[in-house]
């Protein structure tokens, strides 16, 4: 026990350490844990995720060309038109611009454009910044629950599949959409008379009595609405689109996609010596059925919908190539392949960490958790909320923790009804979006706090996770 204990250390130290870094450091800092166990206590390593990071890979490649077509400056603009059309509305609309473009392009760090358009926005209306901009922010993240293409969904319903609950991506948004839509308004409400009113604040009275920050505060303003977006980037994000329509086709109409003959073992028989839902060729498959007569059966297996994901998506990446002028150059250098990329190390590294500790525990960590697994299944949310804290990564949450949870017994309807919990790193205001909105509110209300902790994100960010959660498992009582 005190081994355990101990090694249950080095895996947090590990992450704690990576996620003080950031950025590649959370996935390269795993690996010193990862060598700690295995080379300095002989634990046998967990395997890495690879399929989740093939996905990551093909998504993030094709968003990245579309970005580099233009055609994300097109989605931007259009959600500028939509919040200048409504500015009183700003505190509701902008979460929901924000939340909608991540389930588009399947990461939250698309809104960085968007972020000084809501605040000067709300400026020229005398809305207090923090309002519309702390809800924006978390809604920016809430949305990769609910993308298609998002790690954090592909991986849950890869991982559930392997764990005999049939659940397909239609499926998981079904339930995180408009869970996380009620979680969104519920924090949009309560952020809707957030803190003093412009004309009433002190601080920005004081502040604005200088005339140099008054022209820095209301002199300049942010817009998109200027920049003149051509056809060809229009047509990257109807292929984009069409991608997606196209994955979330498939997923429902499994039975279209193509299928192919594959070895399972009999119920009752020896065990098999190859994977039972491997794919083999036909002399693979002649050979396997001598050796193993009476112990296996042939069915058909349709095409996993993970190489789906992958085979549509840089098929629409490479049709953006060369219909929509979209340079590869350009799209590598750009902030949507580059944080994709760094979500590959993130996810590489912890997930093959807490694989690795898990299953060389699994049996004790049943014995302890079996009694609360029982009586308080949804206690999990508690330990997927805790974790994303460590690691700012809902991908890598999904990855690392979904398989214990599996392991231990819980019902596939109740983990996809805590699904929305993965979110938790908004808890230390340590994440780029968060930092980037803090200085894109050029009032200065929205402020990270004296105390770390007492942040503009705190509030809006707590609510919209226990209301998302709590909503999305009522839903999957009832669908489930």
């Amino acid at each position: 026990m005190v081994l355990m204990i101990l090694q249950l250390c080095i895996v947090l130290g590990a992450l704690w350490v990576g996620s003080r870094y950031g950025s590649l450091a959370l996935g390269a800092i795993s690996g010193i844990g990862l060598a700690i166990l295995v080379f300095g206590f002989g634990l046998k390593p967990g395997t890495p995720p690879t399929d989740v990071i093939y996905i990551i890979i093909a998504a993030v490649t094709c968003a990245g060309i579309m970005q580099a077509s233009g055609g994300m400056d097109w989605l931007i603009q259009m959600a500028e038109k939509l919040l200048r059309k409504h500015p009183d509305r700003i505190t509701f609309l902008a979460p929901i611009t924000t939340f909608f473009l991540t389930v588009l392009v399947g990461t939250g760090h698309v809104v960085y454009t968007l972020m000084p358009i809501i605040c000067d926005i709300a400026l020229k209306k005398g809305i207090r910044p923090e309002r519309p901009c702390g809800v924006a922010s978390i809604a920016s993240q809430v949305g990769i629950t609910c993308s298609p293409i998002a790690a954090a969904v592909v991986a849950f319903v890869s991982i559930s599949n392997a764990n005999n609950f049939d659940i397909t991506i239609p499926g998981v948004l079904m339930i995180s959409i408009p869970a996380c839509l009620c979680g969104l308004m519920a924090a949009a409400a309560a952020s809707y008379h957030r803190g003093l009113d412009l004309d009433k604040d002190p601080e920005f009275q004081k502040k604005i009595a200088d005339p140099a920050q008054r022209e820095y505060i209301y002199g300049s303003g942010a817009t998109t609405l200027d920049k003149e977006i051509p056809q060809s980037a229009k047509n990257a994000v109807f292929i984009f689109l069409g991608a997606l329509v196209v994955i979330v086709f498939f997923a429902i109409f499994q039975n279209a996609l193509p299928s192919y003959d594959t070895l399972r073992a009999i119920k009752g028989s020896s065990p098999l010596t190859i994977n039972e839902n491997m794919s083999l060729t036909a002399d693979q498959l002649v050979k396997a059925k001598v050796h193993m007569a009476g112990m296996t059966e042939w069915f058909s297996k349709p095409l996993a919908m993970n190489i789906v994901i992958q085979i549509v998506m840089i098929t629409a990446a490479a049709l953006m190539i060369i219909f929509c002028k979209a340079a590869p150059k350009k799209a590598v250098s750009g902030p949507v392949w580059q944080s994709g990329m760094v979500a590959v190390v993130a996810i590489y590294g912890i997930a093959w960490l807490a694989d690795t500790y898990f299953s060389n525990y699994m049996s004790e960590m049943q014995a302890m958790l079996a009694d609360i697994v029982k009586e308080s299944p949804w206690s999990i949310a508690f330990v997927f909320f805790l974790v994303s804290v460590l690691i700012n990564s809902q991908g890598a949450v999904v990855v690392a923790m979904l398989p214990l949870a599996y392991q231990l017994g819980i019902a596939g309807p109740v983990l996809l009804g805590v699904l929305p919990s993965v979110y938790g790193y908004f808890f230390i205001p340590n994440y780029p979006s968060d930092i980037a909105t803090v200085n894109f509110d050029r009032s200065g209300t929205t402020v990270i706090g004296k105390y770390l902790l007492n942040h503009s994100f705190m509030m809006p960010g707590l609510i919209c996770v226990f209301t998302s959660t709590i909503v999305a498992y009522i839903l999957t009582t009832i669908f489930y």
